[in-house]
């Protein structure tokens, strides 16, 4: 017999539930998902968890962070791990492959950190400044990384209004992945991330193929396929967005109020 892969033991597998992520914002269970002798560590967030959003309507942040992973796939870009919508032990809900991240070297900044102004070392990008706790001056950064820029290009894309440092994770296979898509997609532009420092820079050729690429299949079977999740507004205005990229292929900048979310980690 052949192993089943994991999207199939994701989707097919029973789901017996070993945790809870309890300082999540909506109920977050950490599940392992068995089937045909195979046992994948898994996020499991019932739709029945959420908690209602003045700005999202009810019981769709499910649905979106599947949308957002099907958007990531349909680019090739691997950044958010495998996301399934499937019933669990307490009804419908998403269900995500657990990510593995890498120890905290404390010799080091996280790829998303905050360190005094005068302190930032080679390799990273300011956001913003702030001060601490005890009135120190301090700045919020994160790594002049490929990998996390592409996550960063995924953030404008999706509309992401929820792209805390705590949403970034290093993975221990030298990966860095991105989750809690839930508050993404929105037809009003929402886009809050702490991944700013690419801001007016141009975006890179190959993505832009990408772009257009993923732009074109929205015409075709994969639109059908993120209706079943979002709405028809909020896919033209997916498509707005890429198509935006496309005619001026440069990062955006911040503006307004709220940058970044709140709060940041």
């Amino acid at each position: 017999m052949t192993t089943p892969d994991v999207r199939t033991v994701l989707g097919d597998g029973d789901l017996t539930v070993v945790g809870q992520l309890v300082q999540a914002s909506n109920a977050t269970l950490v599940c392992d998902a068995a089937l045909g002798g195979s046992t994948v560590r898994c996020v499991y967030k019932p739709v029945r968890g959420e908690r209602p959003l003045w700005d999202f309507p009810d019981g769709t942040l499910a649905g979106r962070e599947v949308a957002s992973y099907l958007v990531c796939e349909a680019l090739g870009w691997d950044v958010i791990p495998t996301t399934l919508l499937r019933d669990g032990p307490f009804g419908t809900g998403m269900v995500q492959r657990w990510i593995d991240t890498c120890e905290p070297d404390p010799a080091h900044l996280d790829l998303v950190d905050i360190c005094p102004v005068a302190a930032v070392p080679d390799g990273y990008l300011p956001v913003l400044r702030a001060r601490d706790m005890d009135g120190s001056a301090v700045v919020l950064v994160h790594a002049d990384d490929t990998r996390l820029y592409r996550m960063a290009v995924l953030d404008v894309v999706l509309n992401n209004a929820d792209r805390k440092g705590g949403h970034v994770l290093d993975g221990a296979d030298g990966r860095v992945y991105g989750v809690d898509h839930g508050i993404c997609l929105h037809s009003h532009d929402k886009l809050r991330t702490v991944l700013w420092g690419w801001a007016g820079r141009p975006l890179d050729p190959t993505l832009l193929t990408d772009l257009d690429k993923l732009a074109r299949r929205l015409d075709d079977e994969f639109g059908d396929v993120l209706a079943e999740h979002i709405t028809d507004p909020e896919i033209e205005a997916l498509r707005d967005r890429i198509l935006a990229l496309l005619d001026d292929p440069v990062m955006p900048h911040p503006y307004g109020d709220r940058r970044i979310p709140w709060p940041a980690f």
